[in-house]
């Protein structure tokens, strides 16, 4: 478990978090602080990586998947246990995430439980990889040869995690990556790095053999950097802004990466449509965690003759909001 310091502070308790490289706890003496969205108090700081330690942790990942590989059954098994914990810890996890990411505890809760999810369908998913036949044969001359394809682990995985979904996009990222096979080395968004913290301490909880997962925090122009610049990697997913997706993009050439993008969605109201029901919807969804969502209402196109009632409606509903 993590070496936990709190400390005095003029905003009162402050709790120091330190990082995890190759299985150990390490505090730098350095910090990235961590302040509540809604009074502004500095409530928390993680230690800071340097240079050095990023090289650590890469290098603790590019080795582990090939020297200590783990079966389908021991990944089911680690995240299946890493379900149970993170649940245990429900309130206490999102209140933390309640703080840092600025959410009312209804939504918090509920990307806490979410997380929960994500570890038992990617543990259930571990058992399930599997390659397929290829029909060889139908080609002149092979009618007598077998073709085949098996998975096998990608190697060292960066992730890279947003601020607005902290824990649900951390656990998109690490749960898959872990059931596949694969080593992470997980950088998340400076402003919210408290839950990647507690999915190292719940997966290290869980049985997870050190080195599989690594946690370095900084910023993207130093830290960030420097995990894109390294050739040890073989994959990085990453999500956020698209101008950052295409700076990954130019840096990482042939090697493979997974990038989730801001968006403009668009949402089409018809005349048919139950218009009390879409104004509803589309205020919820376009002011939900104050419009902080990629998938968020950004665009409604409205069929002409219905505008104006559209119109009433959606300022309605949205006036109803706190």
């Amino acid at each position: 478990m993590a070496t936990m310091i709190t400390a005095d502070a003029k905003q009162g308790q402050v709790t120091t978090y330190p990082l995890f490289i190759g299985g150990e706890w390490i505090d730098t003496g350095r910090y990235t602080q961590v302040a509540d969205k809604y009074t502004g108090e500095v409530f928390a700081r993680v230690a800071e990586a340097s240079r050095e330690e990023v090289d650590r942790a890469v290098a603790v990942a590019a080795k582990v998947w090939k020297q200590q590989p783990l079966t389908p059954y021991q990944r089911f098994e680690i995240l299946s246990r890493a379900a149970e914990i993170w649940r245990s810890r429900r309130e206490e996890i999102a209140h933390a995430l309640s703080r840092e990411a600025g959410k009312i505890m209804r939504e918090a809760l509920t990307e806490v439980d979410r997380v929960g999810d994500i570890f038992v369908i990617s543990a259930e998913e571990a058992k399930r990889i599997k390659g397929e036949m290829i029909p060889v044969g139908a080609t002149p001359g092979s009618e007598n040869r077998l073709g085949f394809t098996l998975r096998v682990p990608v190697g060292a995985v960066c992730a890279i995690s947003p601020f607005n979904f902290p824990s649900l996009l951390t656990a998109h990222k690490v749960a898959p990556a872990l059931a596949a096979g694969n080593s992470v080395v997980l950088k998340p968004a400076s402003t919210t790095p408290l839950q990647s913290v507690f999915m190292c301490q719940v997966l290290e909880a869980a049985g997870l053999p050190a080195g599989y997962l690594n946690l370095v925090v900084g910023g993207g122009s130093t830290v960030g950097e420097w995990l894109l610049q390294d050739k040890r990697f073989n994959f990085f997913t990453f999500t956020g802004s698209s101008g950052i997706g295409e700076r990954i993009k130019a840096v990482t050439g042939l090697r493979r990466c997974k990038l989730e993008l801001g968006s403009n969605a668009a949402t089409i109201v018809h005349s048919d449509a139950d218009l009390k029901q879409a104004a509803k919807l589309c205020a919820l969804k376009a002011f939900n965690f104050a419009g902080q969502v990629c998938i968020s209402v950004q665009r409604i196109l409205v069929q002409q003759d219905v505008v104006e009632e559209f119109t009433r409606l959606l300022v309605a509903e949205t006036a109803k909001f706190k």
